[in-house]
């Protein structure tokens, strides 16, 4: 059984990025912004398609998934939707690198953020990992929450 790790993270634990993207150029340019995170050291795998992101996935436990949404609509999805139904990621936070607003919309399940490429910089990255904390704090919160009142209203119906 794996260990289940505290969704809040110290400024000394590493933040671990999983970068997902099919143009060489841009992920670079990611990476280096990736890098100058603010006050935490930065540990990066870079995917090409799904199936680097699942070889990836087999020795790297992500902090926050960025996607770029040039793998096309369809891989972006099906990246996120096999991401979502994984154990080792459910709970891993995802943001789409987005080229402009304009593009098709992407009908996907539920990722942390949208960021346009040209206002990503190391600070919008870490505002997306303190959101993506926040998040998921919260959804811990609710699922707890939830199955405390559901025994609850359990024990009054019996």
């Amino acid at each position: 059984m794996l260990k289940q790790r505290s969704p809040k993270q110290s400024s000394h634990e590493p933040v671990s990025i999983l970068l997902v993207g099919n143009n060489p150029i841009e992920m670079s340019r990611t990476l280096d912004l990736v890098k100058k995170l603010p006050g935490r050291r930065v540990v990066t795998e870079i995917a090409f398609d799904l199936a680097s992101v699942l070889q990836r996935l087999i020795s790297f436990r992500p902090s926050l998934i960025l996607i770029d949404d040039n793998i096309g609509v369809s891989q972006v999805g099906q990246t996120v939707r096999n991401l979502s139904n994984d154990p080792k990621t459910r709970d891993v936070p995802i943001a789409i690198l987005k080229n402009n607003n304009y593009s098709s919309s992407l009908v996907i399940n539920e990722p942390a953020d949208y960021v346009l490429k040209h206002n990503l910089t190391p600070e919008s990255i870490y505002t997306i990992f303190k959101n993506a904390i926040r998040l998921k704090q919260a959804r811990i919160y609710f699922a707890m929450a939830y199955k405390k009142r559901k025994r609850q209203l359990l024990r009054l119906i019996d």
